[in-house]
């Protein structure tokens, strides 16, 4: 993977009641739930390296530190940022950022790792290393 610091790229979400706490069990109030917020984060560090990684690789998490700010009602349209920090080896450190309209309702820091992805599957244990379902 070649990609440098600085890349970044973004992803949208519509809120809808299949993206709030309920429907999710992270909670009973009916906004935009931490988890699902948190999976738009991480679809924008991945597509911030995608055009970067080599034929057979890819990433996957490691780490997260985030911090769910405002709520966000169903109809809200909601947009993760992410900017790629640092790379060290193959370790990737992105800056992530999350807005509806002007309101900033979630940042934080999100960690992945490139892996070759037939050697990740194998690993996995049950999991096809041809890269069939888990």
């Amino acid at each position: 993977m070649k990609a440098l610091p600085g890349v970044s790229a973004s992803a949208l979400l519509t809120v809808s009641a299949a993206d709030t706490a309920p429907a999710l069990a992270s909670g009973d109030v009916p906004v935009l739930a931490t988890p699902r917020l948190l999976a738009l984060c991480e679809e924008a560090t991945v597509a911030a390296v995608a055009p970067f990684l080599e034929e057979g690789e890819t990433t996957v998490g490691s780490r997260v530190e985030f911090e769910h700010l405002a709520p966000s009602t169903p109809g809200a349209l909601v947009e993760a940022t992410a900017v790629l920090e640092a790379v060290a080896g193959p370790r990737l450190t992105f800056a992530v950022t999350a807005r509806a309209g002007d309101r900033l309702v979630g940042r934080g820091t999100i960690q992945r790792v490139v892996v070759d992805r037939r050697r990740f599957l194998a690993q996995a244990g049950g999991a096809s290393a041809r890269g069939g379902p888990i």
